[in-house]
């Protein structure tokens, strides 16, 4: 599992995601990423390499919420 940065362009990767967000209900949202999961997961193929990459993200810190 690669865990340093390995994108040929985050930012631009970034903004094609949050513009395939745009206009869509919460819902919608979700679920466009569940496809997304789906198709990257399969880009992957590797169950070993997954499993890893879900256990990664579980262990990841959740953001404090804004106080704001």
């Amino acid at each position: 599992m690669k865990t340093t940065p390995h994108f040929q362009d985050a930012d631009g990767f970034y903004e094609q995601l949050m513009d395939a967000h745009v206009g869509l209900s919460r819902e919608a949202s979700e679920l466009l990423n569940a496809r997304l999961i789906l198709l990257l997961a399969n880009q992957v193929g590797d169950a070993r390499v997954l499993g890893e990459c879900v256990e990664a993200a579980r262990k990841m810190p959740v953001p404090a919420a804004d106080p704001s």
